[in-house]
């Protein structure tokens, strides 16, 4: 089985973590999905992350409150995906991807999604947004997630843009690794949706695509 390491700590929210792994344990990749975190029995740090193919960083609060949680272990999590490991970030995770402030895994950076020039989405409020790729449209459940913009040139593989065509999840190279991102939220359960008050979505599939776009060599 591959080891797939899904934080769970301060820099995150309760039911994120758990959304992710559930993501991961329903895919093709055999994953043994463990958490890692300051008060999980596996710790974030080098030695942990070597034994694993997949890091995962769920989605949460706001960057400016997370990445202090997170800013001695940028280092880590930089030489585990530069070395071939695989990160995948959600919402939050895609933000902390970035670099102002963040990991600094992304030939580019991230902004908010609802500030953008036509955004469907105007508020940081939980809502629903419609993202297109692979030829069809998700509409998936949001809060405040990031667009992702990168560099001229820059080596990536765009899976989903937001209705104004900016990107909403994308999958890169940094080093021999893979870095994948998105702003929405595609692995949410249905009581998300309803505990929000929202009309639940049949699913696209835009998490597992995600997934495999990292694990695939």
């Amino acid at each position: 089985m591959n080891l797939a390491l899904v934080y769970r700590g301060p820099a995150t929210t309760e039911g994120c973590p758990e959304a992710v792994a559930n993501l991961l344990e329903s895919s093709q990749w055999d994953f043994d999905v463990r958490y890692v975190g300051p008060d999980e029995a596996l710790k974030l740090k080098r030695k942990t992350l070597d034994q694993a193919v997949l890091y995962a960083q769920p989605g949460g609060g706001t960057l400016e409150d997370a990445y202090p949680h997170l800013k001695k272990r940028r280092d880590a999590i930089r030489d585990f995906v530069s070395e071939g490991g695989a990160y995948l970030g959600f919402c939050l995770g895609g933000y902390l991807a970035g670099a102002t402030p963040g990991f600094g895994l992304l030939p580019g950076d991230t902004d908010q999604y609802i500030i953008t020039r036509a955004a469907t989405v105007s508020h940081d409020e939980n809502a629903l947004v419609r993202v297109y790729g692979s030829g069809r449209a998700h509409t998936l459940f949001f809060q405040d997630g990031p667009y992702f913009w990168l560099d001229s040139g820059a080596r990536a593989t765009v899976l989903a843009r937001y209705p104004n065509d900016t990107i909403a999840a994308v999958v890169t190279e940094f080093g021999a690794g893979k870095v994948g991102v998105v702003g929405p939220h595609p692995e949410a359960t249905e009581d998300w949706f309803t505990d929000a008050g929202l009309a639940v979505p049949r699913n696209g599939g835009l998490g597992l695509e995600l997934v495999d776009a990292v694990m695939r060599s």
